[in-house]
């Protein structure tokens, strides 16, 4: 058994992860949290501890005897990316073994300004270990989550449902013009979090710097026919690539449903610059997600697209 510090715990995604982690039953697990929860339940074996994100030294004490991190803090929040920049440096000082920054997405950031954080972390990480490995780290990136095709149904214990550019309810798709073949990357949350579970346990050898985990390696125009196979025929809007690139979006419908850490104010402006950055990062390989992590754990089976979608759209108008 080894311990485990959950950062960011509270988070829809890192709830998933702990879940996963209790039933392996290995493990100590410390959420770490701004306000510790009094109120949720939470299982045996794991326990909530307030920690102040700005205070190096405080975070240091608490990661004492910590083997492993995992960083779920969220970077809408955290737009300075001081948070996650002290966490690994009191991850040093404290000996934290292993460590894996707010990742759990795209393998690239670019044209995406939202995931500008991830990129700054990733060279932190680099460059605290230039001059030998201090800290072992690694970067979940599954792509987008399978269950987001399923909005507004939701299909995971805790991730809420998310609009995309393929809307399955109202049988409709955005794609790039010329670039229907782009490719794009879906694994389940469930399987995101099994996954990652099986990498805390991993011990024949250090993690890679990229651990990607390839559900389903798709172009544009397969999930489009998934939709249209599950749902009936999509009505598709295309966009021309160079008005993407001088910020104009034109599209018969939007995103429409924020993240949770998204405020009103920030919702509108977001919606687009979201949608906008997908559509252009998408053509740029930024989804094309590697797969390690499946070359990691051959017989792990996920979750296939069709099968997936099929139960979770089964009976739905």
């Amino acid at each position: 058994m080894v311990k485990i510090a959950i950062a960011g715990g509270s988070g829809q995604v890192a709830r998933e992860v702990i879940d996963a982690l209790v039933v392996a039953g290995k493990h100590d697990i410390a959420i770490l949290s701004r306000n510790a929860s009094t109120n949720e339940i939470i299982p045996p074996g794991v326990h909530w501890r307030a920690v102040d994100y700005s205070d190096k030294n405080g975070l240091t004490e608490a990661l004492r005897g910590t083997h492993t991190v995992l960083s779920f803090v969220q970077l809408l929040t955290d737009p300075t990316n001081l948070s996650q920049r002290n966490l690994i440096d009191a991850s040093i000082a404290a000996g934290v073994k292993r460590f894996a920054p707010s990742e759990y997405g795209s393998a690239r950031t670019v044209d995406m300004p939202w995931s500008a954080g991830k990129e700054e972390t990733r060279n932190y990480l680099r460059k605290v270990n230039e001059n030998g490995k201090v800290l072992e780290f690694t970067l979940f990136q599954p792509g987008l989550f399978l269950d987001y095709l399923a909005s507004p149904h939701q299909t995971a214990k805790y991730v809420a449902p998310l609009d995309t550019l393929f809307d399955f309810n109202n049988r409709r798709a955005i794609l790039v013009e010329g670039h229907e073949d782009a490719i794009i990357t879906f694994t389940s949350v469930a399987d995101l979090a099994a996954v990652v579970a099986q990498a805390v346990d991993f011990e024949a050898g250090e993690w890679p710097e990229v651990s990607g985990i390839r559900g389903n390696r798709m172009t544009f125009s397969q999930v489009v026919d998934i939709g249209e196979k599950i749902r009936g025929p999509f009505t598709i809007d295309k966009v021309k690539l160079k008005d993407l690139e001088a910020g104009v979006l034109r599209t018969s419908w939007g995103l429409a449903t924020k993240h949770r850490a998204v405020t009103e104010e920030q919702a509108s402006d977001l919606f687009k610059t979201v949608l906008t950055g997908i559509l252009l990062s998408s053509v740029k390989g930024a989804w094309d997600i590697s797969d390690e992590l499946n070359h990691m754990f051959p017989h792990y089976k996920f979750e296939e697209m069709e099968a997936f979608l099929t139960k979770a759209w089964d009976g739905k108008p």
